[in-house]
């Protein structure tokens, strides 16, 4: 599970960045709350889970590390997928897609906490 999390981190750090390069390029810096939680929820959330289960192996095998996984990696394309087609096409209608994408991402997260509580002793 850590090496999964740590490549799918990567991936969103290149997207994120590409992302501001492009923003730089075209000046087009409205889309920078998608590059700020690419980087924040995608690249930096994910690699420290990643090293968070390498120091804790048995809380990288359950069911609930997996679930996390899962639901991380659709709510957070979700969320930023819509908000940036809100943005960029100006409908208002996508709002939907990000709060969905945005409570999806927020279960993910409650069942990382709920893991490491239950996994990780003193």
């Amino acid at each position: 599970m850590a090496a999964r999390l740590l490549k799918i981190a990567a991936f969103y750090f290149v997207i994120a960045i590409i992302l501001g390069i492009v923003m730089g390029i075209t000046k087009a810096f409205s889309y920078s709350s998608v590059h700020a939680h690419l980087n924040l929820v995608g690249w930096v959330s994910l690699a420290i889970i990643g090293l968070i289960y390498i120091a804790f192996p048995a809380a990288a095998q359950t069911k609930l590390a997996t679930w996390h996984f899962w639901l991380h990696n659709i709510g957070l394309p979700v969320m930023q997928g819509s908000l940036f087609l809100m943005l960029l096409t100006q409908v208002e209608g996508f709002v939907v897609g990000t709060i969905i994408g945005s409570l999806i991402l927020g279960v993910g997260i409650l069942l990382f906490a709920i893991n490491l509580w239950q996994q990780v002793k003193p």
